[in-house]
């Protein structure tokens, strides 16, 4: 009997950031999307001309852009338009998705669905985007070590704050402009996909934290302190054990009356265990 079963053929998909200092992160990121992308997938902009090529790239697309001395606010706005120009270019040259988030944020499928990232991103059909789960990853300050930056992230971290902040419409199918730090398409709902998580790692260390503020112009200090929040949070957390399926049903139903496409999830901190099996993801 033959197998009648559709093969799906791997689509053309980029992934593409944006970062200023933050050669650390940017060298994860590097790795984790060169290794299952290409490196000669990813396209990068550098925040300012003095920025230090990344140690991680060898054959990825890096453009240094002079930088702008601009709050967060419209800075992030300046940041998105570019890079929603670039996914339209990218989609011109021939590629069938773009995946664009920021170097601290990493996308993974479930690996309980047996399928590497770009095979799943591929059978995926009908969409302007989709977005994963987001998992704010923090540090138990009681239970935990300062990091080991020789070590994965996922080998010293176990929790996560389900937050609606990191799930975000990071893939795009088709051209469309994101909203500021990559939370919304505009014009386009919000589709959560059962098997995509967004794993955001900026409050994967206090000290890694505090040593930002200090570094940062003091219109990032509002910004970097909300990290730190989800550290606390994370270490007063009673039950660490909430279900992601419940948290990705409430995110599908639930939107913010003043931002239809953007997930909510009424205020609540639910922290989860992360799952054994997203080590394997070399994260």
């Amino acid at each position: 009997m033959k197998n009648h079963t559709k093969k799906i053929s791997k689509k053309r998909i980029a992934a593409i950031t944006m970062a200023r200092n933050d050669e650390f992160f940017l060298n994860r990121w590097i790795k984790y999307y060169g290794d299952i992308l290409g490196q000669e997938n990813l396209y990068i902009y550098l925040d300012g001309l003095e920025q230090k090529t990344p140690a991680a790239a060898t054959c990825a697309h890096i453009t240094k852009m002079p930088h702008r001395d601009e709050a967060v606010q419209h800075g992030d706005k300046t940041r998105i338009l570019m890079l929603s120009d670039l996914a339209k270019k990218l989609f011109a040259d021939g590629y069938d998705i773009v995946i664009g988030c920021d170097c601290d944020e990493f996308l993974i499928a479930d690996p309980k669905c047996g399928k590497s990232l770009p095979d799943y991103l591929s059978g995926i059909k009908n969409k302007t985007s989709v977005s994963g789960l987001g998992l704010d990853v923090g540090m138990d300050t009681e239970t935990e070590d300062e990091l080991d930056t020789a070590a994965t992230f996922l080998s010293q971290r176990k929790y996560a704050l389900m937050s609606t902040r990191y799930t975000k419409p990071v893939v795009l199918f088709r051209p469309a402009t994101w909203g500021s730090g990559f939370h919304s398409v505009k014009g386009k709902n919000f589709h959560i996909n059962k098997n995509l998580y967004l794993l955001h790692f900026g409050s994967v260390d206090l000290n890694m934290i505090k040593n930002k503020i200090g570094d940062r112009d003091p219109s990032w200090e509002k910004h970097l302190k909300k990290r730190a929040r989800t550290i606390d949070i994370i270490t007063r957390a009673r039950n660490r054990r909430h279900s992601p399926a419940i948290a990705r049903i409430m995110q599908t139903l639930l939107r913010p009356i003043y931002d239809w496409n953007k997930p909510a999830m009424l205020g609540l901190k639910w922290v989860t265990t992360i799952p054994d099996r997203f080590k394997t993801t070399g994260i």
